[in-house]
């Protein structure tokens, strides 16, 4: 649930970017504004986006001709010229939900008709984890069908990870495909969800077992509306930007360490920076490996463990991104059990997350006969095999593995699990 806060005002993004290169909001080159040179922007480690300047960011997800731009900076919303540019019909359905309706709804139909002709259509649906299934998902399809949209109209995602995922997944399966923007306007949403393409709904059996890989035209994040974001689901959104520092950008869980408390009072200018580099994170695994064959499953630390209590505590009653912190220490505690990982590291981990007031541990009285039947139909696992990600090595490395010592992951359970 969003409440409102006061906004802020910036400067507008000055002309469409034209090329590939990554480009700051001021048009300047990636080199030019410490972002990132050497070409296309995906991502990687050897170069972070500095934060002096930040205020204002562009990442390239790079997929070739299926490329995409993040655009990342304040009152967005406010900018017709960054949404109608990707819009190539005269139809737009934009799907929110009943919370996030009220706050910026209004907002974006306007900015998507403001001196265009562009017809735009809404449909609200309820909010909350508990409601991404097919039941739901079809009363955007309905919308569509009653509204007569064809091929070559665009859907819009304007909310978090749950609408993001489901707009996309409509969208995926809608006369066989459209195109669909994100407006994403969560923590998690912004640095995760939004980006890379997978689409759809839960199954009372498991986590997002229902959907469809389908990219997304582009990603506005706007920052501004993290100004209504409870507290509860802002930090639900720094258990991802985590794991980014955790499995493969050492330097920034550095820069998290040092500056949590400033994310967690919604500095802006920090928050900027988090998220575009956790997107730069992102791109570069996405562009590398879009349908998770190999290094993308990487992303799902803490995962395993995580869509387990996530299943089995209900949907909703546990953010996702809480369920992850808990399953990130978790698989953190099995990384040290199996001598991968040193005490120093798991201590570190443990420490940021409580920083951020994420839980570090699973619902009490979840038993190892819970976990053990959840993770059994992960969308990870293969051949009856239980697959999780793992830190592995100095801090910025992980594996993905079924390979491990079946009385390490017992002693792990028995150590979090009441019995």
């Amino acid at each position: 649930m969003h409440m409102p806060r006061q906004g802020r005002q910036q400067n507008s993004f000055e002309g469409e970017n034209s090329s590939r290169e990554p480009k700051s909001f001021d048009g300047l080159s990636a080199s030019q504004s410490q972002h990132r040179g050497n070409g296309k922007y995906s991502g990687g480690r050897a170069a972070a986006a500095s934060e002096a300047g930040a205020a204002r960011a562009q990442v390239d997800v790079d997929l070739g001709d299926r490329s995409y731009p993040i655009y990342i900076g304040s009152d967005l919303l406010q900018e017709p010229h960054l949404l109608q540019q990707h819009v190539r019909g005269k139809r737009v359905l934009i799907v929110t939900n009943e919370t996030i309706a009220p706050l910026y709804l209004d907002r974006c139909k306007d900015i998507m008709t403001q001196g265009g002709t562009q017809q735009v259509d809404a449909v609200v649906l309820p909010d909350g984890e508990q409601h991404k299934n097919m039941d739901v998902i079809s009363a955007v399809w309905d919308a569509a069908l009653k509204l007569r949209l064809d091929r070559k109209c665009i859907f819009v995602a304007l909310g978090g990870g749950v609408i993001g995922d489901m707009t996309g997944f409509a969208a995926a399966a809608y006369q066989r495909g459209v195109s669909f923007l994100q407006i994403p306007t969560t923590v998690m949403a912004q640095v995760d969800s939004s980006v890379g393409g997978k689409t759809g709904v839960n199954h009372p059996l498991g986590k997002n077992m229902i959907g469809a890989f389908h990219q997304p035209d582009a990603v506005v994040i706007d920052i501004s509306t993290l100004e209504t974001l409870p507290d509860r689901e802002l930090a639900s959104g720094l258990s991802e930007v985590v794991k980014y520092g955790l499995i493969r950008d050492a330097a920034f869980f550095e820069w998290l360490e040092e500056n949590m408390p400033r994310l967690m009072a919604r500095d802006q200018e920090a928050f900027t920076y988090a998220i575009e580099r956790s997107c730069i994170n992102k791109a570069e695994v996405v562009a590398a490996d879009e349908r998770e064959g190999g290094v993308r499953a990487t992303l799902n630390l803490g995962h395993t463990f995580g869509h387990a209590i996530e299943n089995v505590a209900g949907y909703g009653n546990w953010l996702h991104g809480e369920a992850v912190a808990a399953g990130t220490v978790m698989a953190a505690d099995l990384s040290l059990r199996l001598g991968w990982i040193d005490q120093d590291l798991f201590d570190r981990t443990l420490r940021i997350l409580k920083a951020a007031n994420l839980p570090v541990a699973p619902p009490e009285g979840m038993t190892k006969e819970q976990f053990m039947t959840a993770m059994a139909v992960d969308k990870k696992a293969e051949n009856g095999t239980i697959k999780f990600i793992l830190l592995k090595g100095p801090l910025g490395g992980c594996v993905v593995t079924g390979d491990f010592d079946p009385a390490a992951l017992d002693a792990t359970l028995s150590a979090f699990c009441s019995s």
